[in-house]
Parts: structure tokens; C-alpha cells; sequence
């Protein structure tokens, strides 16, 4: 492992000497717009959440929930009151930069747009799902977050494990249920296997430490390629660790995730270790 990193970077210049195929670069950049879906709704909860409690905590009574989508080049965070039929609360809007100093509030309580509608009607629908199916698991030290998406070709809610804990960045135990156009629910996966957790930092104990690469892997059941969930979950929390490349290895492709420049590269194993196999050749021996 001493000599990861510029092996790390040597794939990120070279990776299309070994033929990188069509295939991997279309289904890279998919599942990175959907990760990057997903990371700008789960960015505007998280603003969107910590301004209402921060400036209209008075209304929390009334709260029933929030909801975060994307409507031209704004983000909207909207909380809804807890009546049976729900009216938005407050609505708090950001720009594609989420520059706090621009950010708008609007805390004049207004019917629900329909599309507003359909984003808490799948997100509800999917939570009881979630509470009656075994499927679904709960860890100590964490919490599912829900994340309804809808577009004009799909209706779908995400399950993501996020971590109540410092130190740790958490991959996995995560879900997608996607939906018909009546909002009933048409299909349910688990996207990963089982819950991994990845230490964000070294430990204070270990002096001149620090952790640069790290890395998880798919069995057969998640598929060849990194998940979106995986994607979103580098955007949320790389900045809050020392990471400089995370790596996804799946059955027959690794997936490298540049966490400075926020950039994908997908090859296949087999490039993988021809690339690995010079990087040893070409590695001086260690000396004690």
C-alpha cells in the first residue's frame, strides 16, 4: 500500500491505455447525474434544516415534515404542516451555488404544488413500506434518510444510511423503491449488501497518519459499476475527511473517485491489474 497514491494518480492520467470500453463511460456518466441528483437534494435538507431551526424554530409545532427537489437552477427546501392535507409551510430556496447569502425564505403558508404533492405522497408511501418490510435495516449510530426524486420519466425514493456519529463515513445498507405513475410502489432493491463503514481520519494516536485512499467493495448482488448512493455519499462527506481517492471494487470493474476534483474513472479488473503489476515492477524496494 506504501506506493498507492501515485499509482492512484498515474490511473487517473493513463486509464485509457488499456482500451477503457464505450460502455463504462456511458454508464459512468449516468450513475454520477444520478448521484449528483440525489447530493443536491440531500445538500438542500441539510441547509434547508439547519436555517429553519436557526431562524423559524417557532413554527416546529407545526411541522410535519420537509421535502427537497430541483426546479430549473434553484434547490427548494419545503417544510409542510402536519395536517391531513398537508400545505407548505415555509420554502426555502437556493441557488445552484448554495451562496447563503443569497439563499430566499418565503414563510407565508400556501397550498401544495402537485408536484409537491407526489414527492410526499412516494416519500410516505415508501417510509411505511420500509417499517412493515424486513428488508429494510436499522443500525445503532444511524438513521435512514429518504430521498423521493421525480422526473418527467420516473418516480423513485432512495434510502440512504447516514452516520449520528463523528469519524465515520458510512456506505451501504441502502435502497431504492421506484414507483408507477400513481404513485404505487412498482419495485424494491437493495442496493448494497450490508453496511460498510469507512473511518473518515486517522486516529489522534497515530502521529504523522493520515488516511489518503480508501476503499469498499460490491458483491455480485450491487453490480459492476459504483452506485449512485456511493456517489452522493463522497459528495456529503469528503470534505469532512482526508480522502484523496476513493475506490469501488466490484466483480469485474474498479471504480476510482478523485474526492479534490470530484471526478469518476471506471476500468475494468483487468486493466486494473496489468496497471498494478507494472506499478510493482516499476516501485524501487523498500529499504529498513
Amino acid at each position: 500500500m506504501k506506493h498507492l497514491f501515485p499509482f492512484i494518480a498515474l490511473l487517473l492520467l493513463g486509464h485509457t491505455l488499456f482500451g477503457q470500453s464505450k460502455a463504462i463511460g456511458k454508464k459512468d456518466d449516468e450513475v454520477l447525474q444520478e448521484g449528483l441528483r440525489l447530493y443536491r437534494s440531500e445538500l438542500t435538507s441539510w441547509y434547508g434544516t439547519d436555517l429553519f431551526m436557526e431562524r423559524l424554530q417557532d413554527k416546529a409545532p407545526l411541522l410535519g415534515g420537509y421535502l427537497s427537489y430541483q426546479e430549473g437552477n434553484q434547490m427548494k427546501c419545503v417544510f409542510f404542516t402536519k395536517d391531513q392535507k398537508p400545505s407548505a409551510l415555509v420554502v426555502i430556496t437556493f441557488d445552484s451555488t448554495f451562496n447563503l447569502q443569497k439563499v430566499q425564505i418565503e414563510d407565508q403558508q400556501r397550498p401544495l404544488t402537485s408536484l409537491e404533492e407526489d414527492l410526499i405522497t412516494i416519500r410516505q408511501t415508501a417510509l411505511a413500506r420500509i417499517n412493515a418490510d424486513t428488508l429494510f435495516r436499522n443500525y445503532n449510530n444511524a438513521s435512514l434518510n429518504l430521498v423521493p426524486l421525480i422526473d418527467k420519466s420516473s418516480k423513485k425514493v432512495y434510502v440512504l444510511t447516514g452516520p449520528k456519529i463523528h469519524g465515520v463515513v458510512l456506505f451501504g445498507n441502502d435502497y431504492l423503491l421506484t414507483f408507477d405513475k400513481d404513485n404505487k410502489i412498482r419495485s424494491v432493491k437493495k442496493l448494497h449488501q450490508n453496511l460498510i463503514p469507512v473511518q473518515s481520519a486517522a486516529d489522534s494516536k497515530e502521529l504523522g497518519k493520515q488516511i489518503v485512499t480508501t476503499m469498499h467493495s460490491h458483491l455480485p448482488e450491487s453490480g459492476d459499476h459504483i452506485t449512485a448512493t456511493d456517489i452522493c455519499t463522497l459528495l456529503l462527506y469528503q470534505k469532512f475527511t482526508t480522502w484523496k481517492q476513493h475506490l469501488v471494487l466490484t466483480p469485474n470493474n474498479v471504480s476510482i473517485w478523485d474526492c479534490s476534483a470530484s471526478k469518476l474513472v471506471t476500468m475494468s479488473k483487468e486493466a486494473w491489474e496489468k496497471m498494478s503489476n507494472q506499478e510493482k515492477l516499476l516501485s524501487p524496494p523498500e529499504t529498513n
